[in-house]
């Protein structure tokens, strides 16, 4: 499994700063109207959410560099940080379940449970040894990136409202 983490190398390189870069840039950008956003819950939550996201994918690529990992530890260090980045989501989920705001509350919340499911089918895949766990945690990085975008467009847009 080693080899087949090593294919993915240079990927993970290319992830580790795109997500670092974007997750600075959406820092940024909110911090330009954080007075407003701070006074809307969820669009904080929603926000915190999204760069846990971004974390997640880059913390992920970052475990992803470690040599010598294994498929065991890479599935369970990736099922790690997707719990705990879950629970911003959960959090930014019930946040927006008690605001009244624009669209359904499933499909508001559901967005940013989608990079999380790829990295938790990813984790366990790669923890009974498959290594197609390795394509579901690349595809959870793009997603998360996604997501990240477009949580973060719409809170922005939102606040200025």
């Amino acid at each position: 499994m080693t080899d087949a983490l090593e294919a993915w190398r240079e990927f993970h390189v290319a992830m580790l700063g795109a997500t670092a870069a974007l997750a600075g840039l959406v820092i940024v950008a909110a911090s330009v109207n954080i007075d407003k956003i701070v006074l809307a819950r969820s669009l904080t939550a929603r926000l915190a959410a999204a760069i846990a996201g971004l974390v997640l994918a880059i913390v992920t690529s970052g475990i992803a560099l470690i040599p010598g990992l294994s498929s065991a530890w890479f599935g369970a260090l990736v099922l790690i940080v997707t719990v705990i980045a879950a629970a911003f989501q959960v959090h930014a989920a019930r946040t927006l379940r008690k605001d009244r705001g624009h669209g359904s509350i499933a499909a508001r919340a559901g967005l940013g449970f989608l990079p999380l499911a790829a990295y938790a089918v990813a984790g366990a895949l790669l923890l009974s040894g498959l290594s197609s766990g390795l394509v579901l945690a690349a595809a959870g990085s793009l997603i998360a990136i996604v997501v990240a975008i477009v949580i973060s467009w719409i809170a922005l847009v939102e606040v200025l409202r």
